[in-house]
């Protein structure tokens, strides 16, 4: 074999191997691509994984008002569970009801979304002391698993997050026209009627009876 081909050879078996390699890391249970984790609060106990957890404030900041709990509720388990709590470290309980009202319940092998129009809703009467960008302690209790806690993102109901976000927020009002300053836009020393207006001294009958008389005059 020249030394040409055997160059070529073992390019080739160097692409190969290569490509091997790349597969390697997507395939597999164990694949290295399954290592990435997504950039959101997650985590699992038993049967009962919460995920995508966020903490919703107010959309401007230094407004006063309720914020929002949002995440998506995973059980793997065989029975239900149901979702007793939502509660914030430091800041206390928050208020947790069904899409329907009532409690939240995750069934067997399903999943429920807290927060967003449609779904199960958890709300904190006061969220003046969370702040944008801060990351805070979540802990959500389910009545088979018990307590499931992590540290979730605080974000203003902005952008993404406005149709996530606490529905008590309040409305910036609008600004009334200001009215116009007595006698703006009217000439110096002049009033609010025009001289000359279509009004006139003396009506078309008056002109007309005047013609009429002044030419029975110069028949006679």
């Amino acid at each position: 074999m020249s030394s040409s081909l055997r160059r070529g050879a073992l390019a080739a078996s160097a692409i190969a191997f290569s490509i091997a390699s790349l597969a390697a890391c997507g395939a597999g249970n164990d694949a290295q691509t399954l290592g990435i984790k997504p950039d959101n609060a997650s985590t699992s106990v038993g049967d009962i994984k919460v995920q995508n957890a966020l903490v919703i404030i107010q959309p401007e900041r230094e407004a006063e008002g309720p914020a929002a709990v949002s995440a998506t509720l995973f059980n793997t388990g065989d029975s239900a569970q149901t979702l007793d709590s939502i509660t914030l470290d430091g800041i206390g309980p928050a208020e947790v009801k069904a899409a329907g009202g009532g409690s939240v319940t995750v069934p067997a092998g399903g999943t429920v979304v807290i927060g967003g129009e449609g779904n199960a809703a958890a709300v904190v009467k006061d969220g003046s002391a969370l702040a944008d960008g801060a990351n805070h302690k979540v802990t959500f209790a389910f009545s088979e698993t018990g307590d499931v806690s992590l540290t979730a993102f605080v974000v203003p109901a902005q952008s993404y997050f406005s149709s996530w976000g606490p529905s008590d927020i309040p409305a910036v009002p609008e600004a009334s026209p200001s009215a116009p300053a007595a006698g703006e836009g009217e000439a110096e020393g002049t009033t609010p009627s025009a001289t000359g207006s279509p009004s006139a001294t003396g009506t078309p009958t008056d002109a007309a009876s005047a013609s009429a008389t002044e030419s029975g005059a110069a028949e006679h």
